[in-house]
């Protein structure tokens, strides 16, 4: 379906919007992938928080132009679908983990803001933790010294109360 200049020219400005607020971009081809595949790789992008879309390289040419992705224009050949995320890992890892079941999907590339990857780079970013796994762990980190004092502190009361219910028992045990 021909799209006209005005329906063009929203897309561009939507491709642009998500550009705006993104750390990455990554595009593969989705040749020979079925209805239902495709689907589910919407579903899984969606629940990522990555915005997935199917578009014609000529307006993702004019979209990117201008922007921190704009080396990613030499990748931009044949049918390929976009993965957009303001995560920097999570549009990689939805796309490469989807490519590792489905061979049809071929990795060309990504883009973070001012650098171009290739297929091995998105791989390799998308063995990277996520930032909310980064943050969890972090929290982890600055919270077991904290965990680790009040356990320190509750021993004592724990431990004077064992004892005087030893000392109970011993002379419970003594009077029977």
């Amino acid at each position: 379906m021909a799209l006209n200049r005005q329906e063009k020219a929203a897309v561009i400005e939507e491709i642009t919007g998500q550009l705006a607020s993104a750390q990455a971009v990554v595009v593969a081809e989705y040749r020979g992938l079925s209805v239902e595949s495709v689907t589910q790789l919407r579903k899984d992008a969606r629940a990522a928080g990555v915005y997935l879309r199917v578009l014609k390289n000529t307006l993702a040419k004019r979209a990117i132009a201008g922007t921190a992705f704009e080396g990613l224009s030499s990748k931009m050949a044949g049918p390929l679908i976009y993965g957009i995320s303001a995560d920097p890992v999570a549009a990689a890892k939805v796309l490469v983990n989807f490519a590792k079941t489905n061979d049809k999907l071929v990795l060309t590339g990504g883009a973070l803001p001012g650098q171009v990857m290739g297929a091995d780079g998105v791989k390799a970013l998308a063995t990277m933790p996520s930032r909310d796994e980064l943050l969890s762990k972090l929290l982890g980190t600055m919270q077991a010294p904290i965990a680790t004092f009040v356990r320190t502190l509750n021993e004592v009361p724990t431990k004077f109360v064992r004892g005087v219910a030893a000392v109970r028992d011993q002379k419970e045990s003594q009077a029977a």
